[in-house]
């Protein structure tokens, strides 16, 4: 079963762009399981917490250069330290406290993390994220004084609203800003996602479903 949902989105993403990226989220799921689709040569795998992350992913890693892990969940700056040594996309920065530890840890490290700035798309009280007439100032403070190298956009757009116009504000915003990558759409939107320019999707429970 996991094996169908896997090739059924794979193909969908490569009918629909040439470019965008499956990133496999492995919350919740057990080793073997991951280890099944790692057997399949996939490289992007996306975890929400560090510390489960650490736990599955570190040996992993060690034996697996082609591997990519993509920080997908609320990071708290005390746990930043960690992340930074096991994941290679953090896709929700979203403050400048996290952003200057993660400043100070690549001066003193031969390492470069690719980030996403995380966007609150629909300006909700109860989300993270930088508000959307935030993101030019916060982008260009990343970029220019903490040197850190900002790809892209994310974004989790309201759950009751159209998905497409959310995707497409996120898209925009890229656009002035200069960035190239869109880490949007899930399992339930991720088609909608493509369309509006999504480089990297995040797809879990399409793809572990027993259903």
């Amino acid at each position: 079963m996991i094996l169908n949902n896997y090739i059924k989105i794979l193909n969908s993403v490569k009918i629909l762009s040439e470019n965008a990226k499956l990133i496999v989220v492995t919350k919740n799921q057990d080793i073997n399981k991951i280890n099944f689709i790692i057997s399949k040569e996939h490289e992007h795998f996306g975890e929400n917490r560090v510390q489960e992350a650490f736990l599955k992913w570190k040996n992993l890693i060690s034996t697996n250069y082609k591997l990519k892990l993509h920080l997908i969940g609320k990071l708290q700056s005390n746990k930043a330290k960690d992340a930074f040594e096991i994941f290679d996309y953090i896709h929700t920065l979203d403050n400048e406290k996290l952003g200057q530890i993660f400043s100070k840890l690549e001066s003193n490290s031969a390492k470069k993390i690719k980030y996403f700035i995380q966007v609150n798309i629909g300006n909700e009280p109860q989300k993270n994220g930088i508000t959307v007439d935030k993101v030019d100032q916060f982008t260009k403070y990343c970029i220019n004084d903490l040197k850190l190298n900002i790809v892209g956009l994310m974004c989790i757009p309201p759950v009751n609203g159209d998905s497409n116009q959310y995707f497409k504000k996120l898209a925009d915003l890229a656009k002035i800003n200069n960035l190239k990558e869109l880490s949007m759409g899930m399992s339930n939107d991720y088609e909608s996602a493509i369309k509006n320019g999504a480089t990297f999707i995040r797809v879990g429970s399409k793809i572990f479903s027993e259903v």
